[in-house]
């Protein structure tokens, strides 16, 4: 990455990703650089309704109020986590910027307080159209754990929902694409 590119990512970092946390909650950014660009990852990504899309732990999804700012998902999750269902609103949804943010409000599992950032940013990756997706979050720590313990778990989901996200992304950037070379 440029130097450029790395001051680029600190201002995104800077401008959407900071979080005012309490002494007994943990917080980090996470980055993923996807070869697809950013309007097809948004395609994924602002759909509130449909998580299971990209994200592999989420089984179903059921929406009360749409795909719009203040509606209430209720996800189940798939098993082998350390959890059921999971209850989430949706804090912003901006199309324009591409900046998701959700709040967990409820479910069988110990992410209280919960409130993640995901935005998305253009990026030339090889010549290429890509994105740079940026993901945040704050969270409590959960009595008898660690915030190092904390920020592990919640990493690890981040990281495999980020990772899904370019899997599926770059899939269909290299179907459109191969759609156009063949027409």
């Amino acid at each position: 990455m440029s130097a450029n590119g790395g001051s680029m990512e600190s201002e995104y970092v800077w401008r959407h990703h900071k979080h005012e946390m309490q002494e007994n909650q943990c917080s980090s950014v996470l980055a993923k650089r996807i070869r697809a660009p950013a309007h097809l990852v948004w395609s994924l990504v602002r759909r509130f309704d449909q998580p299971q899309k990209y994200k592999p732990f989420v089984h179903s999804c059921i929406v009360r109020g749409g795909n719009t700012e203040g509606s209430i998902r209720e996800v189940n999750v798939k098993s082998g986590l350390p959890a059921t269902t999971s209850t989430e609103r949706l804090e912003i949804l901006d199309d324009k910027e591409h900046i998701l943010s959700i709040r967990i409000l409820g479910g069988d599992h110990r992410l209280k307080n919960y409130w993640s950032i995901i935005t998305l940013h253009n990026e030339v990756i090889d010549g290429r159209p890509g994105t740079l997706a940026l993901e945040s979050y704050v969270v409590d720590v959960p009595e008898g754990n660690t915030k190092e313990e904390t920020r592990y778990f919640v990493e690890a989901l981040i990281k495999c929902n980020l990772k899904s996200l370019a899997d599926v992304s770059e899939r269909l950037a290299f179907q459109d694409h191969t759609e156009l070379l063949e027409r």
